[in-house]
Formats: C-alpha cells, sequence, structure tokens
C-alpha cells in the first residue's frame, strides 16, 4: 500500500540533510530523465566545442558575454 505524500514528506524532512540532499538529487534525477535532449545538447556541445577549436578568436571570456548580455537587454 502506497504511503500518503504527506507522511512520507515528515518522514523525509526528519533525516539528517546529507540522506535528504541524496534523496532530492534521486527524485530530480527520476522526474529529469530525457535522454534524447541531453543528447541534443550533448552533440550541440561538441560542435560548438570544435567550432572554438577551429577558431579561438570567437571566443570571448566570462566577464565580456555577461557585459554583452546586458548591454544587449538594456
Amino acid at each position: 500500500m502506497p504511503v500518503p505524500v504527506e507522511l512520507l514528506a515528515q518522514q523525509v524532512l526528519q533525516l539528517p540533510a546529507a540522506d535528504r540532499a541524496r534523496l532530492l538529487d534521486q527524485v530530480i534525477t527520476s522526474l529529469d530523465a530525457d535522454y534524447e535532449r541531453d543528447a541534443r545538447w550533448n552533440q550541440l556541445a561538441a560542435k560548438r566545442d570544435a567550432e572554438a577549436d577551429a577558431d579561438p578568436s570567437t571566443l570571448v571570456s566570462g566577464p565580456e558575454a555577461i557585459a554583452r548580455i546586458r548591454a544587449s537587454l538594456e
């Protein structure tokens, strides 16, 4: 018989912080299991990595990227 969510939440909140964090990670992972999306992101990352390797002059620093984003929002 399934445990009511309210009771389960009370039990989980009594766990040590490390165990709650581990459980939370497992729950989030189970909700976010979209392997096709992950494969597409991995392909895009590999493509951009190859582009950066081929032409490093296109790269900008983190602070420069943030400055560009902020400027575009003004």
